[in-house]
């Protein structure tokens, strides 16, 4: 684990690298509270800090207070070093946001202790934030497809919509059904209707561009975003992606399974989001009604 020194003495600093890196800590030292601060308020800050209290410029006790005030979801742990042992200096550092206190001399047994409680510190605190992380992401996902589900797939939507009116692009969507599922599922079973939505999440993704947005928007009903695509970019989107999923069926347990989509398009200048799923929608429909396994487009510009 990544430590960090500030000690403007030369001699203790020293001695602190010495002692730290023989106990196996990945040690950075510097001689003022100025570099301290660059190091905890930067992208790869130490998890560990101990910060001399009386420093040249910024003083251990301001550094701790700013690194405070940046309120970091990766806060390091900070123990302050200093020769001023008073019960009032002891709040005031505490209070002034340092994670513990040690006192100078330091003893190496102490010391040693309450960086393992730093340690300590740190790795839960990773931990917590790994398994938020984990939460955030299924909240977020389909669980039979891993792609996004639909709450993520709509913000996604309502962030490029936002993203086009202030840049003045079109935005284009495609609303992808599965066609005669209920058949699948009614000849094949569920378990190989579940494989078939599987399947052909990978065909769609494999023929869209790699910025476009994908998701389960319900059932058998799949979101397409296109960000800066005019209708007849869009309509080639789309058709790449209907010719990849016809182009050759779906085979579960020696079982070919042959699976196409209907897709309705829209493109939109402006409005919102519900306008324009509604005239994807509307183009959907009327894809079906032409006979299914095609795109339709229904260009909506305001």
């Amino acid at each position: 684990m990544k430590v960090l020194i500030a000690e403007d003495d030369l001699t203790s600093r020293t001695l602190l690298k010495t002692v730290l890196t023989s106990w196996g800590f990945e040690v950075v030292a510097v001689a003022d509270g100025e570099d301290a601060w660059k190091l905890l308020s930067g992208d790869q800050s130490p998890q560990l800090a101990i910060l001399d209290w009386m420093m040249p410029g910024l003083d251990g006790l301001e550094v701790c207070r700013r690194v405070r005030a940046l309120d970091s979801p990766h806060p390091p742990y900070l123990i302050l070093l200093t020769a001023r042992g008073g019960k009032q200096d002891v709040v005031t550092g505490l209070e002034g946001g340092a994670s513990d206190y040690l006192g100078k001399p330091f003893d190496r047994d102490e010391l040693r202790a309450r960086l393992l409680v730093g340690q300590r510190f740190a790795e839960l605190n990773e931990k917590l934030h790994q398994t938020q992380r984990t939460l955030e992401k299924q909240a977020q996902t389909d669980v039979l497809t891993g792609i996004k589900n639909r709450r993520a797939i709509l913000e996604r939507l309502e962030e490029e919509l936002a993203r086009a009116e202030r840049q003045g692009t079109p935005l284009s969507i495609g609303l992808l059904d599965v066609d005669h599922f209920k058949h699948t599922n009614d000849k094949f079973g569920h378990a190989a209707g579940d494989f078939v939505l599987r399947w052909l999440v990978m065909q769609v993704t494999t023929a869209m561009r790699p910025y476009d947005g994908f998701g389960r928007f319900g059932g058998e009903e799949f979101l397409i975003i296109i960000p800066g695509a005019d209708p007849e970019r869009t309509r080639d989107v789309l058709e790449r992606v209907r010719l990849a999923v016809a182009g050759s069926p779906a085979e579960t347990e020696g079982q070919p399974i042959e699976v196409t989509v209907s897709i309705g398009g829209a493109t939109s200048w402006g409005g919102s989001v519900d306008e324009l799923i509604r005239a994807a929608d509307d183009a959907l429909y009327e894809a079906k009604a032409k006979g299914r396994n095609r795109v339709q487009m229904d260009v909506r510009a305001e």
